[in-house]
C-alpha cells in the first residue's frame, strides 16, 4: 500500500462501481416515482417495493456472505484473519441493510394496514435477525486477542444466519399479515415495468453493497494494521522493560 493510497479508501475500481451504482440509484429513483404505476391494490403505497424488497435481499447476501466467511475461518487450517475480516465487514452491512428494511417495512405497513408494527412471524423474525446482528456486531468489539475474537464471532455470525430461512420463509410456513414473496421459483407477483423497476433497484442495490464491502474493507484493513503495530509497539516496551 503506497502512501497515496493509505490516506483514503477509494480505488480505481471502487470508483467505477461507486459510479454505476450511483446510476442505478438514479434510473430506480426516476422509475419508481414517474414510469412505474401505481399497484392496483396498494396505490402509490406499493413504491415502497422498490426500496424494501432490494434491503431484504441485500441484506440476506451479506449475512450469507458472513456465515461463509466464518465457516471458512473455522474450517481453514491457517486460520487466516482476512477470512473474519470479511465476515465483519459483510455483517455491518447487513445489519445497516436489515434497518433499512425494517424501517421502509414499518412505513408501508403503516400505509396499509394502520399501523407500523404487528408481531406476526415475518416482523417478529426479522427484528429477531437485526437484534442478533447487533450483537455480532458489538461481540466484535469487545477487547480479546485477534484469533480468540475470530473464532467467538465466526460461531455467532453462523448461529446468527440461522435466522436468515426463518425470515424468508415466514410467509410461506405461517399465516401472517405480510404479503407473500414477490418471487417464486418461476414466477413472479408483478409484471411489466414494476418487475423491471424492480429488477433495476436490485442490480443498484447489489452495486452498492459491492462498493460498501470495498471501502470497509479496505478501512478494516487499516485498522488492523494500526492495531498490529500498537501491538508490536506494546511488545518492544515490555521487552525493554524486562530489560533494564
Amino acid at each position: 500500500m503506497t502512501q497515496s493510497n493509505a490516506l483514503h479508501t477509494g480505488t480505481r475500481g471502487s470508483r467505477i462501481i461507486g459510479i454505476l451504482a450511483l446510476i442505478g440509484l438514479a434510473w430506480t429513483l426516476i422509475f419508481a416515482l414517474v414510469i412505474s404505476p401505481p399497484d392496483e391494490v396498494q396505490g402509490d403505497a406499493a413504491r415502497f417495493l422498490y426500496l424494501h424488497v432490494p434491503a431484504a435481499m441485500m441484506s440476506y447476501l451479506a449475512f450469507a456472505v458472513t456465515a461463509i466467511s466464518s465457516v471458512l475461518y473455522l474450517w481453514k487450517k491457517t486460520r487466516s484473519l482476512t477470512w473474519d475480516r470479511v465476515a465483519g465487514v459483510s455483517g455491518e452491512i447487513g445489519l445497516l441493510m436489515t434497518a433499512l428494511m425494517l424501517a421502509t417495512g414499518m412505513i408501508w405497513g403503516k400505509l396499509t394496514w394502520g399501523v407500523y408494527w404487528r408481531w406476526d412471524a415475518r416482523l417478529t423474525s426479522t427484528a429477531l435477525l437485526f437484534i442478533m446482528f447487533i450483537g455480532y456486531v458489538a461481540l466484535r468489539g469487545l477487547e480479546s486477542s485477534p484469533a480468540v475474537r475470530a473464532r467467538r464471532c465466526a460461531i455467532v455470525g453462523i448461529v446468527a444466519f440461522l435466522d436468515v430461512p426463518l425470515v424468508h420463509f415466514s410467509v410461506t410456513w405461517w399465516r401472517t399479515l405480510h404479503q407473500p414473496p414477490t418471487f417464486q421459483v418461476g414466477k413472479a407477483t408483478i409484471s411489466g415495468s414494476m418487475l423491471f423497476t424492480l429488477f433495476v433497484s436490485m442490480i443498484s442495490f447489489t452495486l452498492v453493497y459491492i462498493w460498501l464491502m470495498m471501502h470497509r474493507n479496505r478501512l478494516a484493513m487499516m485498522e488492523q494494521a494500526v492495531e498490529d503495530h500498537g501491538l508490536k509497539v506494546a511488545i518492544a516496551e515490555r521487552h525493554a522493560e524486562v530489560s533494564a
